[in-house]
């Protein structure tokens, strides 16, 4: 995340935010690698919108799926949770975060205790902690209910 901050603060955004696209150096630090879906954050004479669609189906926020406007930060904020989630998981949270999936309809219906209820079915009653849950809803939810870095 402090990567991410980072390149946001310089004007950057990733959009294609994966776990092959994030590497650890000798020391185990991580490093966020191939921009080539990149773009300035904020370009002249535009409010910040980006239209492009792009990325990979997985990772890629719901309004990137609808082809509307997006904000390159929010896309990446996305990714970052479908990413947690997967850490933590070892297995994706769902296959696209559109309204027909049947995992992600739980969080952009509102219904996150079902998503997680569903996530948590074999696993031990605090797999998944209340912080994680909470965090990770945020970051993955609908872009007017999704956090901010």
């Amino acid at each position: 995340m402090a990567g991410l901050e980072y390149c946001h603060s310089k004007n950057i955004c990733h959009r294609d935010l994966k776990p092959e696209n994030l590497l650890l150096d000798h020391d185990y630090v991580l490093k966020i690698a191939d921009f080539g879906f990149g773009s300035l954050v904020e370009r002249p004479g535009t409010d910040g919108h980006l239209t492009t669609t792009l990325g990979t189906l997985q990772y890629m926020a719901p309004e990137q799926h609808q082809k509307k406007d997006y904000l390159g930060t929010q896309v990446d904020i996305f990714a970052a949770g479908v990413i947690l989630f997967i850490s933590r998981a070892q297995h994706p949270p769902f296959g696209k975060a559109t309204a027909k999936d049947s995992f992600y309809k739980f969080i952009g219906g509102k219904k996150p205790d079902l998503f997680w209820k569903t996530m948590n079915k074999g696993k031990s009653a605090d797999y998944f902690s209340e912080e994680f849950k909470d965090l990770v809803t945020k970051m993955i939810d609908l872009k007017e209910r999704r956090i901010s870095m």
